[in-house]
């Protein structure tokens, strides 16, 4: 999509009739020809979680509740849906709240409220020990602690020792309780299980059956029953669990993070006469930079002087360097690999493509996947009944089934460590957030977890043909003699005839003559005239020469059967046609069209390989739609779409496949975007409200991405599936173990944090997703 595009791509998710009153169809007739060339001419001018905080209402895809005031804050402990759930549990009943909105990755929350004052959410958060630190509006995420600090690792060294020696001494001693064993059991409780018995004990107190309240309980009841090793061990394994999977959220945090930090911090800004660095948050829009070779571009800007090639791959996803002249977009975060321009600021840093794309993605965390509201409604019922399982285990077990209560309440305390559903809960939001990520480095910003994980389920998408399979503008792709006269010179001729003129064929032919005759200049034209409808005159060395479409040739009565015959051929192909005619006859033939896109061929193959139907909706004519679906070997192609057909066409494709998706850049899409289950933007990198509008926006023109899309899609759902079905068969083989009396506290623990992590890791593969192959 071009710069002259960008209006274009309107909010589409609105009422049918008010998109169907924005169509515009503009049906005057080509000068050079009357074939349809662009439809351009249509359109008028640490755990991790599906949560995050909305950056304003323009990009989020949840309304926002009337009449709410909003305040957002840090909190340095939040950073699990254990938390999460604790909080909503706290503050959902206040009255005035309205809405809450997590962002666990950077440790946010989002409070939508109709309160006088927000002291109460700050004085409820502060009795969970969850204290908040106020985030001013726009202020950018804070910088969160990284890793695990010396002193984490040191303490969970001394547990880890003292857990293992406590182990050691019960074992070769035959005594859970002597005094070597009590006092390295206690050493290591200490050492890593305080946080955890602190956030149980805070979950006690607000009556919420989380992580922490199961494993205090487990670990309190273990040395009720003397079984202060297994204590020990239940403690330290789960703070090892934690540091782990913290370490591993690290990396989908960093992978986020670094979309935002691509632009540098400084900018070479042009100050009077002379060049001064200056901070990036302090350049304003209309101010010249100066970007070399090596650098990176600061701010969204326009190229003023100079020529350079950049790597626009973090933005765009292209793996080659994009040439930049004059008049050019440049993008902050692409790189100058070649040359120096000199550039006008049209953004401030806040406002950049690049700022967008980082907000989008935070954004779509906090719309929650089906997936995700699965798992959570199933948790909400699950652990809650394990837990009253157990209860009725340790308590009428011995009385019922009869043998000592002591064993009883330890296969209780079994299944409380069972109870808990932590990789259940985790296996879906990391595999989102890994799988928004690794889109967005490939140039595709998906718009929340409901549209990542609707992509595998298209059974056929609809693509509007021009900026999409086609450049979208016209280009000279014919030149053909009549008679004698060499092509060269008679393209050079057509090409000064066609020099006066404004019309899009026209410049399209100069454009053609300009690439293949580089070094030759124009011939003088005399006496030159527009003939309204038909094309234009003009003499050249003495000589009267016309050049316009098959109107004029008939007009000039040189439309003999043979070249009629031609004409015929090469308008059936989807050319517009122009012929060069001296006063004795037509000289050359010439033909313009909309391009084919590269790529286009083998995204119409990579979908039908993912048994994904391409269909093709055009405004165009249907000589030239049949001609491109030809070529791309589309079967459905339907010519002549005003925006009530492309909506029609939708719902009837709905109908005869299920889901599916539309490929538009226009407001002459609208209609068809808003019917179709997934809206995608095509050359979204250049169009503001196509990154606040779009299902998915694929942030250059490739097509190919479509089909990369859906295979994504499915491989997140692939693994979704997997983690679900790893999380609850670690629980059904542990539950079988205890029921058994085979499963011991460790066991179980062990079991269960290796579930977690088990689900994390592989949510983690969707990551280097792009990096391994390419869909079909």
């Amino acid at each position: 999509m071009n710069q002259h595009d960008n209006h274009k791509f309107h909010h589409h998710r609105v009422k049918e009739s008010n998109c169907c009153a924005s169509k515009c169809c503009d049906e005057q007739a080509l000068s050079h020809g009357g074939g349809s060339v662009s439809e351009h001419h249509k359109d008028s001018g640490e755990c991790c979680s599906s949560s995050a905080t909305p950056i304003d209402a323009a990009t989020t895809n949840l309304p926002l509740p009337g009449g709410t005031n909003r305040v957002r804050y840090r909190i340095e402990n939040m950073d699990c849906p254990t938390e999460e759930q604790l909080i909503r549990n706290k503050l959902e009943p206040i009255p005035g709240i309205a809405r809450l909105d997590f962002n666990l990755l950077d440790r946010e929350l989002t409070v939508y409220h109709h309160l006088d004052d927000p002291q109460p959410i700050v004085s409820a958060l502060t009795k969970l020990e969850m204290a908040p630190s106020l985030i001013e509006g726009g202020a950018p995420p804070a910088a969160g602690p990284s890793g695990l600090s010396t002193t984490k690792k040191g303490l969970l060294a001394i547990s880890g020792i003292t857990a293992v020696g406590a182990e050691a001494f019960s074992w070769t001693t035959g005594h859970d309780t002597s005094w070597p064993v009590l006092v390295l059991a206690i050493m290591s409780i200490f050492s890593a299980g305080l946080p955890t018995i602190k956030k149980g004990w805070i979950a006690l107190r607000n009556m919420t059956l989380n992580i922490y309240f199961l494993m205090s309980m487990a670990t309190a009841g273990a040395i009720v029953i003397g079984k202060w090793p297994e204590a020990a061990m239940v403690i330290f394994l789960f703070a090892i669990a934690e540091a782990i999977e913290a370490l591993s959220l690290e990396r989908v945090r960093n992978a986020i993070k670094s979309l935002a930090e691509l632009a540098p911090e400084f900018a070479e800004v042009k100050v009077d006469n002379d060049w001064q660095e200056q901070q990036v948050a302090e350049v304003t829009i209309g101010s010249r930079i100066r970007i070399r070779t090596g650098s990176r571009v600061p701010l969204d800007a326009r190229v003023e002087t100079g020529r350079a090639a950049l790597d626009q791959a973090p933005i765009t996803g292209e793996s080659l360097p994009v040439d930049k002249q004059v008049g050019d977009s440049l993008y902050a975060g692409s790189i100058v690999t070649d040359g120096v321009v000199e550039a006008t600021v049209t953004s401030i840093a806040g406002d950049s493509t690049l700022a967008r794309i980082a907000a989008a993605i935070q954004n779509a965390q906090s719309q929650r996947a089906p997936t995700q509201r699965f798992v959570d409604q199933f948790s909400y019922y699950y652990t809650p009944a394990i837990v009253a399982f157990a209860a009725v285990i340790a308590v009428l077990g011995p009385v019922l089934i009869g043998g000592d209560w002591s064993s009883w309440l330890y296969k209780a305390l079994v299944m409380l460590v069972i109870a808990c559903p932590c990789a259940l809960v985790m296996s879906t939001p990391v595999t989102v957030v890994s799988g928004l990520t690794a889109a967005a480095r490939h140039g595709i910003l998906i718009k929340g977890g409901t549209y990542l994980e609707g992509g595998g389920r298209l059974k056929a998408v609809a693509l509007d043909k021009t900026g999409t399979l086609t450049n979208g503008k016209p280009a000279l792709t014919i030149s053909a003699p009549l008679g004698e006269m060499p092509i060269e010179r008679a393209l050079l001729i057509a090409a000064s005839l066609d020099d006066h003129s404004t019309h899009p064929v026209a410049k399209a032919l100069v454009t053609g003559w300009r690439e293949q005759q580089p070094n030759i200049r124009l011939l003088p034209v005399e006496n030159f005239g527009v003939l309204n409808g038909h094309g234009v005159k003009g003499t050249i060395d003495g000589q009267l020469w016309h050049i316009g479409n098959h109107h004029l040739v008939e007009e000039l009565g040189f439309c003999f059967p043979a070249l009629e015959a031609k004409l015929a051929v090469l308008e059936n192909t989807g050319e517009t046609v122009v012929v060069l005619c001296t006063d004795s006859g037509p000289v050359a033939v010439f033909g313009v069209a909309d391009t084919i896109r590269p790529e286009s061929l083998e995204a119409m193959s990579m979908l039908r390989a993912l048994h994904v139907k391409p269909v093709m909706l055009t405004g165009d004519n249907s000589a030239n739609a049949r001609a491109i679906a030809d070529h791309l070997g589309i079967q459905d192609a339907r010519s002549n779409q005003l925006p009530e057909n492309k909506q029609a066409a939708i719902v009837e494709l709905k109908e005869r496949y299920g889901a599916i998706g539309m490929v538009g850049d226009g407001i002459n899409d609208a209609p068809a975007l808003a019917r179709a289950d997934i809206g995608f933007a095509m050359g979204a990198a250049g169009t503001a409200t196509a990154l606040e509008t779009a299902d998915v926006a694929i942030m250059d023109d490739d097509p190919r991405k479509i089909a990369d899309f859906i295979g994504l899609s499915r491989h997140c759902v692939s693994i979704l599936k997997q983690n679900i079905a790893i999380a609850l068969g670690i629980k059904v083989v542990f539950f079988s173990l205890a029921l058994s009396g085979f499963a011991t506290l460790w066991m179980a623990v062990f079991a269960d944090m290796g579930g977690s992590l088990l689900v994390v890791f592989n949510g983690l593969r969707l990551l280097g997703y792009f990096s391994k192959k390419r869909p079909g």
